[in-house]
């Protein structure tokens, strides 16, 4: 029997501080070499907390669009699966906002892909910003962004994703030779006990386009049957 090396533990010290150290344990043999016991060193892990923050990060950065620092598709994905295990279980509403930039090819070909970048970050602040405390909203990919929201009625979602609307509608990017504004298209739907993602962000896409069809700068809702 070697020495054995224990993964990190924490230990207390005499000011009730917990402190991360790494154990060994050593075999302890009579003449015959027969083992007898063991000792244990403790020793500080002085690289556990680099280690455990190295793990937060690419958590993190797992979870976070690199552009608009919002959750991602994935994370979103994910609390779409959660909102709707508390739906079937509890019966707790949902519903989600799928919003996209109208027009902002014309952007990345008028201004650059750079200012559409910025625009694209401009939208997200404005977003994050209009979002409740209890709901998400995220980067759903290029200029598409899903709000999942929560606690909500039909009537109240309509005024969610309208909110939305009016305050991208009038933000602005201002430090340019000319200010650049954009608008965005809205398709809302809530959740039902039937719907699994998928059928969410299907009902979500073609509520989305028939906004885009309509006009744009509009929110097109739909009670699920």
């Amino acid at each position: 029997m070697g020495i054995r090396v224990k993964p990190t533990c924490s230990c207390t010290t005499p000011t009730d501080n917990r402190v991360p150290v790494r154990v060994r344990s050593l075999p302890l043999r009579d003449q015959a070499g027969t083992i007898v016991g063991a000792a244990e060193i403790f020793a500080p892990d002085r690289d556990a907390p680099e280690a455990a923050r190295r793990i937060a990060e690419l958590e993190e950065l797992a979870y976070l669009d690199a552009l608009t620092a919002l959750p991602n598709r994935r994370y979103l994905q994910s609390q779409l699966e959660q909102r709707l295990g508390e739906l079937q279980r509890y019966g707790w509403p949902f519903g989600a906002v799928l919003l996209d930039v109208d027009h902002f090819k014309n952007v990345n070909d008028v201004f650059g892909h750079p200012t559409g970048d910025r625009v694209l970050t401009m939208v997200a602040k404005t977003l994050e910003l209009a979002t409740r405390p209890f709901d998400l909203v995220g980067r759903w990919g290029g200029e598409e962004f899903l709000a999942v929201v929560t606690n909500i009625d039909l009537e109240s979602l309509t005024a969610v994703a309208d909110r939305f609307r009016a305050l991208v509608r009038t933000s602005s990017l201002t430090d340019t030779p000319s200010p650049i504004s954009v608008t965005v298209s809205a398709g809302a739907t809530l959740a039902n006990l039937e719907d699994d993602p998928e059928s969410i962000l299907q009902r979500v896409d073609r509520l989305l386009y028939r906004s885009k069809e309509e006009g744009r700068d509009r929110t097109s809702v739909e009670q699920p049957g």
